[in-house]
């Protein structure tokens, strides 16, 4: 049923050992140069003679709980619409989270935090890990039941690295804004994993197609995953703002973002389905669009107006776009652009991440390009100094920093596809134990699933796996 004795021996050991591998390592590292920072050690914070009330947790705490049930939660359960890849869905998003929140807060504080010889966290670092196993999140999406969890290991450390780099550069050296990550965790996150799907490619999947499908209640499950995402998207944009009128504005364009990209799907999708009735598929995906839209903008004065033009045009593209998932032997929501994605450019995205974080992201950072190009003295005021504080401090025109902005979407990119095709390259790697073509989006691969389910589902496993040995 799990495949040849061979194989079961090499699952048994492989997995728990990268696991037991990575833990240990991390381990170490956090021993030799993981410290608290000045708001979390008791001695660095009661020398100062601050009041608690001005310790940073109580302002940056309730943003991160938001962040965090979206990584977990949201993420987790809008990639369960797969009809027997629930466990997989679910239990993956939490081993990648865990394990990139452990992984990022080094690489992150090597790169951003590093002093006196160590990494200092604090509620911050909490919040930009996150934000990090998003991006890996969004990359899992793109793979989603066609690696196994060893593979799956290796691209989260592999990736959680190079989104440091790709961070660092844009936000350190090219001094490019980008508050909710259009750019750095979403259109990283979707490039990197449409590119690791591409070298991934399996011409066989169609052993598997039958599996691919939801039924009413993974449907039901995605949609919960939707609306804590929706929810809690404000929160998301705009958790590493500046305090005060920064945060609160991110959080505004973001509330009426969401809203139009969630007006614009479902009229989109009663438009565009078959006798104007919506599709399930387009409300799980396309309504979030609207807050990956304006995360590079969002802490811009973008008005309200400008948000809510955003979000409508995010949903709009978003529910027409490619990757956009669809149970075998229905029709396609793009007739013409979802068949060239697979078919044209060998890249199977099983949850459609080019449609809610790839092309949205993308928008996103040209939308950024244009707000930065728009801002003056006179629109900003003194609050210049926090949003762009290059051009308040005269060393960037706004034409200089939307160029940099331009360059950053170009830098981001190009990581994101180069690092994606070096992971998809290694996880080809023979003795990484990826699931068998006529076994993807089957949780009896990885998980002791219920007998009801196996019962249903033992039958035809068995026989796909005396097909594929033969």
């Amino acid at each position: 049923m799990a495949g040849s004795p061979r194989r079961t021996a090499g699952r048994r050991l492989l997995f728990p050992l990268l696991c037991l591998l990575f833990q240990g390592a991390t381990a170490i590292l956090f021993a030799v140069f993981v410290r608290y920072d000045h708001e979390t050690d008791a001695a660095l914070w009661h020398w100062g003679n601050h009041s608690n009330a001005d310790n940073e947790f109580y302002f940056r705490y309730p943003s991160f709980q938001d962040v965090h049930a979206m990584v977990f939660v949201g993420f987790g359960f809008l990639m369960a619409f797969l009809q027997r890849y629930g466990f997989s869905s679910v239990g993956f998003t939490f081993l990648l989270a865990a394990l990139a929140l452990q992984w990022s807060t080094l690489v992150q504080g090597f790169l951003h935090s590093f002093r006196d010889r160590h990494i200092h966290v604090g509620v911050e670092s909490m919040i930009n890990a996150d934000f990090c196993a998003g991006a890996v999140l969004i990359s899992f999406g793109a793979v989603l039941g066609k690696t196994g969890p060893a593979q799956l290991l290796l691209m989260a450390l592999l990736e959680v690295a190079l989104f440091g780099i790709n961070e660092f550069v844009l936000l350190t050296l090219l001094g490019v804004k980008d508050a909710g990550g259009s750019m750095t965790i979403h259109t990283f996150g979707a490039y990197f994993g449409l590119a690791l799907s591409r070298v991934l490619y399996r011409p066989q999947l169609e052993k598997s197609k039958h599996r691919l499908g939801s039924v009413y209640h993974s449907d039901l499950f995605a949609m919960i995953g939707t609306i804590f995402l929706w929810i809690f998207w404000p929160s998301f944009n705009s958790a590493p703002t500046t305090l005060g009128d920064g945060q609160h504005r991110t959080a505004l364009n973001t509330y009426y973002s969401l809203t139009a990209s969630t007006l614009s799907t479902f009229a989109l999708s009663a438009l565009v389905g078959g006798d104007g009735r919506l599709d399930m598929v387009h409300i799980q995906n396309a309504a979030l669009a609207g807050g990956v839209v304006v995360g590079t903008s969002s802490e811009m004065m973008l008005t309200p107006f400008g948000a809510l033009a955003a979000g409508f045009l995010a949903g709009t593209v978003s529910t027409l776009g490619p990757g956009v998932r669809r149970a075998p032997g229905t029709h396609y929501c793009c007739p013409v652009l979802q068949p060239i994605l697979e078919s044209k450019f060998k890249v199977q995205d099983t949850c459609g991440v080019h449609n809610l974080h790839g092309m949205p992201g993308v928008l996103g950072a040209l939308l950024g390009v244009l707000v930065a190009a728009l801002a003056t003295h006179e629109a900003y005021g003194h609050g210049l100094q926090s949003v762009f504080p290059l051009i308040a401090e005269g060393q960037r025109s706004a034409i200089s920093q939307a160029v940099y902005q331009l360059f950053g979407l170009f830098v981001t990119l190009m990581l994101a596809i180069v690092g994606g095709s070096l992971g998809g390259l290694l996880l080809r790697l023979p003795f990484l134990d990826a699931p068998l073509d006529s076994q993807c989006y089957e949780d009896q691969i990885y998980w002791e699933v219920p007998r009801e389910h196996e019962d249903e589902a033992q039958g035809p496993l068995r026989a796909e796996e005396l097909d594929t040995q033969a």
